[in-house]
C-alpha cells in the first residue's frame, strides 16, 4: 500500500463513507473512489463492503489495520519533526517537565521569566522522564526538567538543585512531638505505603534505598504520579515517600512532612540537546528554575 492508499483507508475507517472521507481530506469523492479502487487492485482483495449504506471493513482490512496504524504514527512523527525544524529560532521556547515539577516549580518560574521576555511565545507540557527524553531528541521540546539522570549521549545535562526525598503523611499519623525530628528509615519497616509505579525511576531509586529495611515496607496503593500520591495522603490514606517539590505543595491542614535519616538524595536536572546550543533566553530561565528550586528546598 502507498501512503495515499493508507490515508484514504484511514479516512474511510474514521467516517464510514466515501463522501465523508472526501470531506475530511478536502478532496473530491471521485478521487477517493479512484484511490480506493487502485489500492484494492494492488492488494488483490476488497477493503470495504457496503452494509446498510455504510462501508464496513473486510476481515482482510481489519488484519491490516494494526500495521497501518504504525505507519500512520510514524508519518505523524515525521510531520511533527518537520514542523519543529521550520520553527523560527528565538521566537518561542518549548518546555517539558515531569508532573511533580510542572505543578510546583514551572508556573511561578515561567511567570518571573516572562517579565524579562514578555513577547516570547512559551509552550509548556508535562510528561514522564522517558517521554521527555524522546521529545527532546525529536525536537518537539527545547528543554526538559526531570529528577531522573538520563545519560543519553545526545543530551546535555545540567544540575539545577539537589534535595532529599521526604515522608509525607496524613495529619495524626505521627505524634506531634516527633514532627520536628527526621524520620529514621528503619521506622518504615513493615509500614503500609502509597507507592509509585515500579516503572518510575524515582520508585526504583527508593526501592534501592529501602532494600536493607527489614521487614520491607508494603505498597498497598500504587500510583503513577507524585501528585496523585500526595492527593491520596491529603485525603487521609496514610504515608508516602516522594520528592520534596510535590510534598511542599501539600495542604498543611491535612498533612505533615518529615525528612528521612539517613537522607535519600535526589537531583533536579535540566536536559537540552547536545548537538545544538540552547536558545539564549534559556540561560536566564534555568537560573530562575535553580533559584526557585533551592528556595523551596530550604523550607525543609
Amino acid at each position: 500500500m502507498r501512503l495515499r492508499h493508507i490515508e484514504i483507508f484511514q479516512a474511510i475507517r474514521q467516517t464510514g463513507s466515501i463522501s465523508a472521507a472526501a470531506q475530511l481530506l478536502h478532496v473530491s469523492q471521485p478521487a477517493v473512489t479512484k484511490v480506493l479502487q487502485h489500492a484494492e487492485l494492488q492488494l488483490g482483495f476488497p477493503l470495504f463492503l457496503r452494509v446498510r449504506g455504510k462501508l464496513q471493513p473486510t476481515p482482510e482490512a481489519l488484519a491490516l489495520e494494526r500495521e497501518v496504524e504504525k505507519v500512520t504514527e510514524s508519518l505523524q512523527g515525521v510531520r511533527r519533526l518537520a514542523k519543529s525544524l521550520r520553527r523560527e529560532p528565538g521566537q518561542s521556547v518549548r518546555i517539558g517537565a515531569i508532573p511533580a515539577l510542572a505543578l510546583s516549580l514551572l508556573p511561578p518560574a515561567i511567570l518571573e521569566w516572562k517579565r524579562d521576555y514578555p513577547d516570547m511565545a512559551c509552550e509548556l507540557s508535562s510528561d514522564h522522564s522517558r517521554e521527555l527524553v524522546q521529545k527532546l531528541l525529536m525536537r518537539e521540546i527545547d528543554l526538559a526538567l526531570t529528577l531522573n539522570f538520563s545519560g543519553h549521549p545526545g543530551l546535555t545535562t545540567q544540575v539545577l538543585a539537589s534535595g532529599v526525598l521526604v515522608a509525607l503523611a496524613s495529619k495524626g499519623y505521627w505524634p506531634e512531638a516527633e514532627l520536628s525530628r527526621p524520620l529514621p528509615l528503619a521506622n518504615l519497616a513493615g509500614a503500609a505505603l502509597i507507592g509509585l509505579s515500579s516503572a518510575d525511576p524515582l520508585a526504583a531509586k527508593l526501592d534501592s534505598y529501602l532494600e536493607n529495611v527489614e521487614p520491607p515496607p508494603r505498597v498497598t496503593i500504587s500510583v503513577q504520579t507524585y501528585s496523585l500520591a500526595r492527593a491520596m495522603v491529603e485525603s487521609g490514606a496514610g504515608l508516602t515517600v516522594i520528592d520534596p517539590f510535590t510534598a511542599l505543595g501539600a495542604s498543611t491542614a491535612t498533612t505533615c512532612i518529615r525528612t528521612l535519616t539517613p537522607a535519600l538524595p535526589i537531583t533536579l536536572y535540566a536536559l537540552t540537546r547536545a548537538d545544538e546550543p540552547p536558545p539564549h533566553m534559556l540561560a536566564n530561565l534555568l537560573a530562575i528554575f535553580g533559584t526557585r528550586a533551592r528556595e523551596l528546598l530550604e523550607r525543609l
